[in-house]
């Protein structure tokens, strides 16, 4: 039986990341993925679900919705599965908090605060090569210069982070590593460097829930498992109705495909050691063929 909870899972991602008395967590974790751009001191908490404006707009829920004292939004979001338009989603989901700020009547000038969309994933954002974080700004195409700082975005894409515990260099690998590893661990890591790890242990042990936590999470994390069950059992039932319909040619892609991926990680992780070895990026690009940003992001 697992010691911790699983993150992943609703009411695991919100122990952590949504409880006022343990807000401290999200104020570290944000400092982490922010690290000499940004040091945010407190945050507020606001309510989740912002009802449409009108009777046929959409609303929207968040995992996490918080305020920092300067008045700038954080919406933090774990996400399982692919879904469709699932960038657009997420601008979405932003351009909703930004446009939620416009005051009533005929005094307020626009003064938007920034909002920060920061989404971890359990698969591959499919952009242009693996990496653990893409970083996504308002630039002006001719210069590549930053057009407004007032939207940004951060996909984490945990499947791409590699790193075992004594590789972690810094606390957002830190971070990154104890969520993606939580359920499978006996013991949480890097108490000794940091306070917070120390009281992230005591939130995510299991023993520590009350009656009715636990009936919560149990229930929760049978959601979690149904899911993944019937997201195995899409792909199995994918892969033999393609047999029968005798779609050889969709099976040479998917095994293309499929050896790509895998060459993809295997580049990654040969890249890895090598720079564990420390050896130039540039000569790693040339054994791999990777890019030196996507070794940089290693």
């Amino acid at each position: 039986m697992a010691k911790f909870i699983n993150p992943f899972t609703d009411v695991g991602f919100k122990r952590i990341f949504g409880q006022e008395i343990n807000k401290d967590l999200i104020i570290d974790f944000l400092n982490s993925l922010l690290v000499g751009e940004k040091h945010i001191m407190d945050i507020r908490f606001l309510d989740k679900e912002l009802l449409p404006e009108f009777d046929s707009d959409r609303g929207v829920i968040y995992d996490i919705y918080c305020i920092n004292e300067d008045g700038e939004r954080f919406i933090v979001e774990m996400q399982n599965r692919k879904q469709t338009n699932f960038r657009d989603r997420a601008l979405y989901y932003l351009s909703q908090a930004i446009s939620r700020q416009g005051d009533k009547g005929a005094e307020w000038r626009f003064d938007v605060k920034a909002v920060y969309g920061v989404f971890l994933m359990n698969f591959h954002l499919d952009l242009d090569g693996y990496r653990i974080r893409t970083d996504v700004d308002m630039i002006v195409r001719q210069t590549g210069k930053m057009y407004s700082d007032k939207l940004r975005m951060i996909f984490i894409e945990l499947p791409s982070f590699l790193k075992e515990e004594d590789e972690c260099e810094n606390d957002f690998e830190r971070w990154i590593y104890v969520l993606k590893n939580m359920e499978t661990l006996n013991r949480l890591p890097f108490k000794a460097r940091k306070a917070v790890f120390e009281k992230l242990e005591q939130i995510v042990d299991i023993a520590s829930m009350t009656m009715e936590e636990r009936m919560k999470y149990d229930a929760s994390i049978n959601a979690y498992r149904t899911h993944l069950a019937v997201m195995d059992y899409e792909r199995t039932e994918g892969r033999e109705e393609g047999r029968r319909e005798g779609r050889e040619e969709g099976r040479k892609e998917g095994r293309e495909e499929g050896r790509k991926e895998g060459m993809d990680i295997e580049k990654r992780q040969i890249a890895s050691n090598m720079k564990q070895m420390g050896l130039p990026a540039g000569v790693i690009a040339k054994a791999t063929g990777l890019g030196e940003e996507e070794i940089a992001n290693l």
